[in-house]
């Protein structure tokens, strides 16, 4: 998949406005997810997203400081989420669960079900959930 073409589905599926808006969606969430995964498949994840939206991902190994495999709940993603989309946690719940669609669209291969197994419970129900769920 093209980052145009991803792009493109995230601000259908989130029903956003802009390509602004969602490319703001995709690096919230794919940062943010990038804290919370290990740090070897955050690079596996990113190694099969275009090259601009996996960049996000390792984003946070280089500029967050305490790099990748952190520990955090629910709140605390959407949260993060929500402070770097500037939009508030109900709207953050619902950009996360779409780019992650996306994300589960774009990736081939048992990719995103070891990221899956990887999350705690409450954060995987998101990557699950879709942009209807």
């Amino acid at each position: 998949m093209q980052h145009d073409a991803f792009i493109g589905l995230v601000q259908n599926r989130a029903r956003l406005s802009s390509r602004g808006e969602a490319e703001r969606a995709c690096r919230a969430t794919l940062e943010t997810l990038g804290e919370r995964l290990p740090e070897g498949l955050t690079d596996k994840l990113a190694a099969q997203l275009p090259h601009e939206i996996g960049e996000h991902l390792r984003r946070t190994e280089v500029y967050g400081g305490t790099g990748t495999g952190e520990r955090f709940g629910r709140h605390d993603f959407v949260e993060r989420i929500a402070a770097r989309a500037g939009v508030d946690e109900r709207k953050a719940a619902y950009l996360a669960r779409s780019v992650l669609e996306v994300v589960h669209e774009a990736t081939q291969g048992k990719i995103i079900e070891k990221v899956e197994e990887s999350l705690p419970p409450d954060i995987r129900e998101l990557v699950t959930a879709g942009s209807k769920g």
